[in-house]
């Protein structure tokens, strides 16, 4: 405005000072494209590195009859330097619904890995049935558990297909029992073309509590003698929740269940709470005895 400068001049300047500024540009994203890259070939080589499971083939199947699950003595730890379970002595009789509670880190979840033998105990011995995990091939002991986990896994194909994963020879009439069990059969009903409807991939046309229930009758076909449920519910609105519970009330009927909440609304029914810091089981009891104990439980359930 005073005249000092063209807008020529001005133009020079600027196109100076993006020339300037473009090689530092480039090679920050450079910078983050290598670290990418290390990160990436961290976990490459991790994987690389890692001891293969042990063949189990030769040994024999697991022959689960009622479904006792016995912790005895076990320690593990991800990291051989930062210990994590030590000494856990835990009985889960059969029937009975057992509730895993604690801040996030605590253990829960290394529980159920190690009762599914994606992970061997550094130490102790889980036994079922009094037959111990590692007497009998992995195979057949996962075929007595079904899982429900946060993480709705579907696939891309139909309603159908995705409930029959947990048996493929099952009839159509056990499918839509399951279904009905699990309070989905409702809503199937009203999709475009009910159990023939085509599901996107990760069930992207389903909402988050119909995708919940649909794991939840895929798990009620498998009939499994143990029942695994990892925050099951977190993610869900508390009307969806209320429909799930219902459904979950009649998965539990005469099974062994292990059952991991945040939610302590979850797992007030639940025969044994346990409550877990550190890796170590520092309370136990039903909700009504942690309550009235006026210990960690009551502080969280509280929160």
């Amino acid at each position: 405005m005073s005249g000092q400068l063209t807008v020529g001049t001005i133009s020079a300047f600027l196109i100076y000072a993006t020339q300037f500024a473009r090689p530092i540009n480039d090679m920050a994203s450079v910078l983050t494209q290598l670290q990418s890259a290390a990160a990436a070939a961290e976990r490459i080589f991790a994987l690389i590195d890692a001891e293969p499971e042990s063949n189990d083939k030769n040994l024999p199947d697991l022959a689960a009859k009622g479904g006792r699950i016995d912790f005895k003595d076990v320690y593990f730890s991800y990291d051989k330097k930062t210990p994590l379970i030590e000494n856990l002595n835990l009985t889960a009789m059969p029937g009975r619904t057992v509730a895993i509670v604690g801040p996030t880190g605590s253990g829960k979840t290394t529980i159920v890995n190690l009762l599914m033998r994606f992970y061997d105990v550094d130490s102790g011995v889980i036994t079922i049935d009094s037959q111990p995990e590692e007497s009998v091939n992995r195979d057949s002991l996962r075929r007595h558990f079904a899982m429900v986990l946060q993480d709705t896994w579907l696939f891309c194909g139909t309603v159908h297909e995705n409930i029959a994963y947990a048996r493929p020879d099952a009839s159509d009439d056990e499918i839509i029992a399951a279904a009905k069990s699990a309070h989905a059969d409702s809503f199937i009903r009203r999709l475009p073309k009910g159990y023939d409807t085509i599901i996107a991939e990760d069930g992207g046309n389903l909402s988050q509590g119909q995708k919940q229930l649909l794991t939840i009758a895929r798990a009620m076909l498998a009939d499994p003698e143990i029942l695994i449920l990892d925050e099951a519910t977190s993610s869900v609105d508390t009307v969806t929740e209320q429909r799930i519970q219902r459904a979950f009330l009649k998965m539990l009927e005469n099974r062994t269940a292990f059952v991991i909440a945040h939610r302590l609304s979850t797992i007030r029914s639940a025969d044994l709470i346990l409550v877990m810091k550190n890796g170590n089981i520092i309370e136990q009891g039903t909700h009504e005895e942690l309550l009235s104990a006026h210990g960690f439980y009551y502080e969280l359930y509280n929160a």
